[in-house]
């Protein structure tokens, strides 16, 4: 563990350099949108990708990896462990230059996340965090206040049919919603104790298996839509500080009818 958490610190050091020198740079050369618009890669984003699988192919032989640009390695899901990476998460806010995109890399085993990393350029940080070790900010412990609900910030990304209803839901409980377009520091702010939730819709594993470890660790909550306690959910994800799950829960639900 500790090997993979030393690894994966340098690889998120090397990602940060490289975002911190490109974004807004992209939008005209080298940039591309998949299906969706708004989707878009880059080649940082492939180039990344390249660079951590070289490594981590070189480090960790026989451990398959999952990435997003380049999918996942014969039998990733069945191997004992992978390696999960999203080479840059908010790729559109990188792409047009916004301060709110990530580097997500983490090590997944049956359980959930065994080792996380999260690397956020705009604000020179590095967030690590592995079983058992709590989470770590530049190497510096991190210490979790828990905070109310209320004059609280939840960070969303959700679809347009939730939007609306969660919102009203929240503003009525006086909690501010943030959708900033990055899964992954959603979800960090929620382990550095900046958020009291974060609430995804449509995620993939990659946006979210690094900073889960981070919220895992920080003593956060994860579970899926339907309120049952789950390390990486599928379609619905909400990630609470302790006290705020119920309501958070609650306004998930009410959002749906």
């Amino acid at each position: 563990m500790s090997r993979a958490l030393e690894v994966a610190g340098r690889l998120a050091n090397d990602a940060a350099e490289v975002i911190t020198a490109t974004a807004g740079r992209e939008h005209h050369s080298g940039a591309a949108h998949k299906a969706n618009p708004f989707d878009w890669v880059t080649d940082t984003d492939r180039t990344l990708e390249r660079h951590t699988r070289r490594v981590l192919a070189a480090e960790f032989p026989g451990v398959p990896v999952v990435g997003e640009e380049y999918g996942a390695d014969p039998d990733a899901h069945h191997a004992p462990y992978r390696w999960v990476v999203d080479p840059v998460d908010g790729t559109a806010n990188y792409v047009a230059g916004f301060p709110w995109c990530a580097y997500s890399l983490a090590l997944v085993d049956a359980s959930g996340p065994v080792v996380g990393v999260i690397a956020d350029p705009s604000r020179a940080q590095i967030y690590a965090a592995a079983r058992g070790r709590g989470v770590r900010a530049n190497g510096v412990p991190v210490r979790v206040v828990p905070r109310a609900l209320a004059g609280g910030l939840i960070c969303a990304e959700l679809g347009p049919g939730r939007t609306a209803g969660f919102t009203r839901c929240a503003a009525a409980g006086h909690t501010a919603i943030r959708s900033l377009g990055s899964s992954a520091l959603a979800i960090t702010q929620v382990a550095l104790g900046h958020a009291v939730a974060a609430v995804l819709e449509g995620h993939r594993e990659w946006d979210v298996a690094g900073a889960a470890c981070l919220a895992t660790e920080a003593g956060a909550v994860i579970v899926d839509g339907s309120g049952r306690p789950d390390p990486l959910p599928g379609a619905a994800m909400i990630v609470a500080l302790p006290g705020a799950l119920d309501a958070v829960l609650a306004w998930w639900r009410a959002s749906g009818e």
